[in-house]
């Protein structure tokens, strides 16, 4: 099948409730039992066709009654409030999952298991990063904020860096695992501290992410 020909590469902050490292990432079931995240990326470099979708900013809150495969996910998309409506229509193609080989990428797995998406809203997005030192930050003016930090030794408060490697996964190849403090309001409401974060590149395009 021929797609519209898309990538997107950039900066990504990725929390959930669940505790550090995400049974999601091991297929195993949620901590807590349900599933809730939210996500933000910087697109340094992005395009859908011939839409230019560099500079693009956009954050996601997620959240599902149970684990994800189960299905019955709502989702708030937010895009900078800067973009064209030639972007927010190419960009929403992306994340809605379409223009994309079925299961490559995070976006495509995750429209067949969210059944109510909010209509988008377009805002300032504040976005800050150091992938090596696992600090982030992420804010949509009532709507979410999150932060992350190293995970503690919880003897010495030394940070303890680990990195995780999924030569097949369709989110990252290697990511940044930190602790993520989150909380948002309006039509999903999520809020949870010293649970589980991951920052990474984000590199892909209609076939999955592109490897280094």
């Amino acid at each position: 099948m021929a797609y519209v020909d898309w990538m997107i590469k950039g900066p990504e902050i990725a929390t959930c409730n669940c505790d550090w490292g995400c049974p999601c990432q091991f297929n195993a079931l949620p901590t807590h039992g349900d599933c809730r995240a939210a996500v933000a990326m910087r697109i340094d470099e992005g395009h859908f066709g011939d839409v230019d979708l560099s500079g693009m900013l956009w954050a996601n809150v997620l959240e599902w009654p149970g684990p994800i495969h189960e299905g019955g996910g709502a989702a708030q998309i937010v895009m900078n409030d800067g973009s064209s409506e030639e972007q927010r229509s190419a960009l929403m193609e992306i994340l809605a999952g379409r223009e994309t080989e079925p299961g490559a990428t995070i976006f495509n797995v995750f429209e067949t298991v969210v059944e109510i998406v909010h209509p988008p809203m377009f805002k300032p997005i504040e976005f800050e990063i150091d992938i090596d030192a696992r600090v982030a930050k992420f804010a949509v003016e009532g709507i979410v904020s999150g932060t992350t930090e190293p995970i503690r030794n919880p003897i010495t408060g030394d940070p303890h860096r680990a990195q995780v490697t999924l030569p097949n996964g369709f989110e990252y190849t290697t990511a940044e695992y930190c602790s993520s403090t989150v909380k948002s309001e309006g039509a999903i409401a999520n809020e949870w501290a010293n649970s589980h974060g991951h920052l990474t590149m984000l590199h892909m395009n209609n076939y999955g992410p592109i490897r280094p």
